[in-house]
């Protein structure tokens, strides 16, 4: 699986590593839902232990550093979605998690791909062969979503990954 943000905070390039903010509810999030099977402490073993471990790598749409959203630009996108899309087209992960309507409505913008509604959870697209999951961004920003709703949309994604894949 890969986990896909909207772009680097600069806590996360300060630590050197995702989701570095103190405030930021995915580590807790990620422990609430089973997704991997110990808690962990945020840092750089962390992700090293999920890339390892629980076979989830990271990256980004746009991979500028921002203090937030409002500051990423048009040409931000236009570089930054193409240039994933053709990774992942390469490295064919089984699922690409998005973290945010945001980070993957941008995605879609920037790629070509469809720009209706974007619902939580599993997408009607594909990213080659990769299947689409879209969970809410756990961002300190995005404090309309509670730790227990993240929890929820995480352990929803635990779920249908361990599903078996159905027959095209």
């Amino acid at each position: 699986m890969v986990s896909v943000g909207l772009n680097p905070s600069l806590p996360s390039v300060r630590a050197g590593f995702y989701f570095a903010n103190p405030r930021n509810r995915f580590w807790r999030a990620l422990a609430g839902s089973g997704l991997a099977p110990e808690v962990l402490v945020p840092g750089v073993a962390a992700m090293d232990y999920l890339f390892e471990v629980c076979a989830i790598g990271f990256t980004d749409v746009v991979k500028r550093p921002t203090a937030g959203a409002r500051d990423l630009r048009a040409a931000d996108y236009r570089e930054g979605a193409p240039l994933l899309r053709e990774k992942l087209e390469a490295s064919q992960p089984l699922i690409v998690w998005f973290h945010g309507k945001l980070a993957y409505g941008h995605y879609l913008r920037y790629t070509g791909g469809h720009r209706g509604p974007i619902a939580w959870g599993e997408q009607d697209i594909r990213i080659g062969a990769s299947q689409v999951f879209v969970t809410p961004n756990p961002s300190p920003a995005n404090a309309v979503f509670s730790l227990e709703d993240l929890v929820g949309h995480y352990r929803r994604l635990k779920n249908w990954c361990d599903l078996p894949a159905t027959p095209d």
